[in-house]
This record gives C-alpha cells, structure tokens and sequence, in this order.
C-alpha cells in the first residue's frame, strides 16, 4: 500500500486593516472634544468679534458700516509691528540658545544640573510683571547694579526705558529661556541616555555628540517651545509697557492704550492692532509647523 500524503496548509493572519488605526485616532480625537470646544468657541469668537469691530460691523456708537478706516494709519501701524517682531525674534533666540544649553546642563546630571533645574523651575512660576518689576531695580540708572558698581545715573547707560529696549528683552530672555528649557528636558529625559552611550561607545567627542545627537533630538521640542515663547512676547504688554520707552509703542501697548482711551471711537482702531498681532502670531506658528513637519525627529 502507498502511503496517501498528507497536504498541511498554514494560514497567516491577515493584517490588521487601516480601521483600527481610524478607530484610535477617533477615540483620540473624541477624548479631547470637551477640552478643545470651549476654547474654541472663546478664541473663534474673540478673534471674529475683534475682526468686525475692526472693519467697522460692530460698532459701539453709530451705525454699522464697512470700513477699514481702522488700519489707514500705515505709518504708526508699521513702526510699532516692525518693533514688536524685533523685541519678539531677539528676545526669543536669546531665549533658545540659553534655553537649549541650560537643558544640557541639566540632563547632564551632576550637582551644577541639579542646582540649575531648581532655578529654572522656580523662574517658570514668577509671574511675567514680578519679573518686570525685579529687573527694573536692577537694570534702572539709581538700582541695585547701578549702586553695587558706583556709576551715577547720569553715567549709567539707559536701558530701562531706553531706545534698544534692553530690559525688555532682557525680561524676557530671562523668563522664557527658563520655559524652554524645562520643556526640552522634558522630551530628552527619556530619550537620551541610550543615544548618547552609543555615540560615545562609537568614538564620538562630546562636541560631537551634542551637535549630531543632542541636537537634532531636542530640535523639535526647541522649535515647538520656541515658537510658544515668541506667541506670548507678541501678544504680552506688560513688560513692554513697564520697562520700555514712551515712543515709539510695541503692537501690544499701542492697542492697551487705545482700548482704554476715553474716545470709544478708538475701539476700532484697538481692534485693527488686535487682527495684525493675530495674523503675524499665526504666520509665524503656522512656519514653525511647517519646519516642525520637515524635521526628522519628529517624523
């Protein structure tokens, strides 16, 4: 008799199909929902209400009527952008190369790390006006640095309330370096150790490390931060009102004072100032994004 082969067949599973990868992303997006619809609604609103009080749709005394009256000022308009984005991009750069540096010195673990987290940590907690407050005793022609070198005022170079807008930046450097680098110490705690060993088990020098390793694993969380710190210094008025010069006046400042003004024919030019913080805040977000999509890391 010959024996009747026997045939085995073995079944493979199928892939999973792309629903359950939708399903999650669903779920994700659904858990969210009751966080993300009210501030929604408060920034769509807010923004769109500012929008037609611009243009002249939402008046507070007269008629409605289209106009954009509101932005005819060109001249003013333009000198207090072009100084808003100048304190914003050197305020904020100053603010990632301390930023990034702080947080390699942090993750490097040891005692100066240790003692710079502390600082860094209780830096994020001072509101923004203390710190106003606290660099003016420093930085004015009669406080603390002034007295402890004995420069009299009228020798001590002006930077508080001055023409380069040093104290303000320096404000917010301070501050926002503080942010930054807590935020990427944050990403790279988990992260880094194992990508460093091997570098270092590879013949590569700390410099080396830092600039192939370090780097470009921080760049995305730097970008991110980065580009929060620059939002908030746009849109912020305190420090500037604070701590700058009377003239010419920040985007922030200018809409303040025009906002609070007696005239309520003022509004719509307030309003103006508010849609053009709005526009360049979001053209420069939405850059960030496009770079954050570019990166490596991130992907």
């Amino acid at each position: 008799m010959t024996a009747v082969p026997t045939v085995t067949t073995v079944t493979t599973p199928l892939a999973p199909g792309p629903a359950r990868p939708r399903r999650r992303q669903l779920r994700a997006a659904l858990l969210v929902l009751p966080a993300v619809i009210p501030v929604a609604i408060v920034v769509i609103g807010g923004v769109g209400a500012t929008l037609l009080q611009s243009l002249g749709l939402m008046p507070l005394v007269g008629a409605a009527e289209l106009s954009t009256a509101a932005f005819d000022d060109t001249d003013e308009l333009l000198t207090s952008a072009l100084l808003s984005l100048s304190i914003a991009v050197v305020s904020t750069a100053i603010a990632a190369v301390v930023g990034f540096f702080t947080a390699v010195l942090i993750i490097s673990g040891n005692w100066g790390g240790r003692i710079v987290t502390v600082l860094s940590a209780a830096a994020v907690t001072v509101p923004h006006l203390v710190g106003a407050a606290t660099v003016g005793l420093l930085l004015s022609d009669s406080g603390v640095l002034a007295r402890l070198f004995g420069i009299s005022p009228d020798a001590w170079p002006a930077l508080v309330a001055g023409p380069t807008w040093f104290a303000v930046i320096a404000e917010y450097a301070w501050k926002e370096s503080a942010f930054i680098a807590l935020i990427i110490v944050g990403t790279l705690a988990t992260r880094i150790t194992s990508y460093d060993e091997a570098a270092a088990v590879l013949g590569a020098h700390r410099s080396a490390r830092l600039r192939l390793v370090l780097f470009p694993l921080a760049a995305p969380s730097l970008l991110v931060a980065s580009a929060i710190a620059f939002a908030y210094t746009l849109g912020s008025y305190e420090v500037a009102w604070m701590l700058g010069a009377t003239y010419p006046e920040p985007l922030s400042v200018m809409a303040l004072r025009l906002f609070n003004t007696a005239s309520l024919t003022a509004r719509p030019e307030a309003a103006a100032i508010g849609v053009i913080t709005v526009v360049l805040t979001a053209a420069v977000v939405g850059a960030a994004m496009l770079g954050l999509r570019r990166m490596r890391a991130w992907r």
